[in-house]
């Protein structure tokens, strides 16, 4: 197998309390053709410190994450493969390996799919981990390694978003070819967040879907899915035969669908609100 590099883009701000396990998990990738950019939106703390202790390509840009991505990935990149991750994200030793070893002879596959975990010991993480183990693959989930050609094909993401950018770039990227699928996985680092950060977080996003819906339509098959009541709460977890962890889990599923009522009544409020 050649080794052709990759570029890993990172989109922070003030995120000293995670860069730095970020940058760690991906120094210690056993794929070792990587160059680590790191997009910082005017942190205010240590974050462009301690990433220039891991890469000299640290650069200031914004104002929102599709922005940032997209400065790192089409403006700064030099991979034939890009990935974007989180601040708060920590990649498993032989993820990028996997990927390379995935899309390098598959010439129909222009993206993949990464499992993804939510990392944390309280309930709440266990339970978003949960409900994370059902989205692989699906309509709810996002590409995130890419070639570097079909990504700049595209045109990186759609700027006016900053929710539902991820989904909005998947629907463009798979009218271009294939996708597969990594195990991974990607860990997020959500030991420290609370129900009202949540809560807090998804109302912010809320506010910026209606763009999403209006350009693609809301008869749109993904659309239905990602906003409808059915696949949301009920499609999503039984296809495949997923149906089998609910009953597994029952305490589980419980937290889970009590935490998607919340979402859900936040995304009402939103919706109605602005009518």
């Amino acid at each position: 197998m050649k080794n052709p590099l990759v570029s890993v883009v990172i989109a922070t701000k003030n995120e000293e309390k995670n860069i730095q396990d970020c940058l760690e998990s991906i120094k210690k990738q056993a794929y070792k053709n990587i160059e680590i950019i790191v997009v910082d939106n005017n942190s205010s703390d240590r974050t462009k410190i301690i990433s220039r202790k891991y890469t000299n390509k640290v650069f200031d840009f914004g104002p929102e994450r599709s922005a940032q991505r997209n400065y790192g990935m089409l403006k700064k990149a030099k991979g034939k493969y890009l990935i974007f991750l989180d601040a708060d994200m920590r990649v498993a030793g032989n993820t990028i390996l996997n990927c390379v070893k995935k899309i390098e002879p598959a010439k129909d596959i222009v993206a993949l799919y990464i499992a993804e975990k939510i990392a944390g010991s309280g309930f709440l993480s266990r339970v978003r981990n949960f409900e994370r183990s059902f989205y692989n693959e699906t309509a709810i989930d996002g590409l995130r390694f890419f070639r570097r050609e079909i990504f700049e094909k595209v045109q990186g993401f759609d700027e006016s978003l900053y929710a539902c950018e991820d989904w909005d770039l998947d629907k463009r990227i798979k009218k271009l070819g294939k996708t597969g699928f990594v195990a991974g996985p990607l860990s997020h680092n959500e030991s420290n967040l609370s129900l009202k950060n949540y809560l807090n977080k998804k109302a912010y996003y809320s506010n910026n879907f209606s763009i999403y819906v209006k350009k693609w339509g809301s008869n749109d098959p993904d659309v239905k899915k990602q906003f409808g009541f059915y696949y949301r709460f009920i499609g999503v977890f039984i296809e495949n035969k997923k149906w089998k962890k609910i009953f597994s889990h029952p305490i589980l599923t419980f937290g889970m669908l009590y935490l998607k009522f919340l979402v859900g009544l936040i995304y009402l409020k939103k919706k109605y609100a602005g009518n």
